[in-house]
């Protein structure tokens, strides 16, 4: 099927609406970089794709297809149903779009979402993509549970809904940094400054005491 396509595109045919529905969801993950570029969007208008089974890449690439062949609808009610099958390379800045719609995201969507754009979604805008669907969330786990401890406590506990293992108020989530690879200097250099790091103080207290 891969060898068929790459010879129909090298033919100089177009994957338009005829060619994409040949291909379907069996072998739309058998299409490269260059050949999902190629699609014309406004194919996927009279063909429905659902790359749930790709790489994550085929996803992101046929997100931005779809997006933009429904372009002219995006502020309709009928965008998220046209747009779903692709959510899964949706991008955070349009998912944070989309929570403002009142969508009502299924809890089994959302946790197939990409992961970098869902990690970065506050309490509110998952609210907002989740609606009715909501207290369903409580009921899941990764994803969701690497998604809670990244968010404050006090917003988690502004849904009512019962997500606990946020960053609690006055703590802060820090990421541990990774230290260079110690110095050239000669070890015993090394040592002879810890060995004078005790008097260097003792010295410093003795002149503020003094002054």
């Amino acid at each position: 099927a891969s060898a068929a396509i790459k010879r129909y595109v090298e033919l100089g045919n177009a994957l338009n609406a005829t060619a994409l529905d040949a291909i379907g969801t069996e072998y739309v993950c058998l299409l490269n970089a260059t050949q999902l570029k190629a699609i014309d969007p406004p194919s996927l208008r009279v063909v429905s794709l659902n790359p749930s089974a790709c790489s994550q890449e085929t996803k992101n690439l046929l997100y931005q297809k779809a997006k933009e062949a429904f372009s002219d609808q995006h502020h309709l009610p009928a965008y998220y149903e046209l747009i779903l099958p692709y959510l899964e390379g949706a991008p955070a800045a349009d998912l944070k779009v989309l929570s403002e719609h009142d969508v009502n995201m299924n809890v089994a969507t959302f946790v197939t979402l990409r992961r970098d754009s869902l990690m970065v979604l506050t309490p509110r805008e998952v609210q907002g993509l989740l609606g009715v669907h909501l207290p369903e969330l409580a009921r899941w786990q990764p994803p969701v549970r690497d998604w809670i401890a990244l968010q404050r406590q006090p917003e988690l506990d502004a849904l009512h809904i019962g997500l606990t293992g946020g960053v609690q108020e006055g703590y802060i989530n820090l990421v541990t940094p990774k230290f260079p690879a110690p110095s050239s200097a000669p070890l015993g250099t090394v040592a002879m400054v810890f060995h004078l790091l005790p008097a260097l103080f003792l010295s410093f207290l003795m002149v503020s005491i003094l002054s």
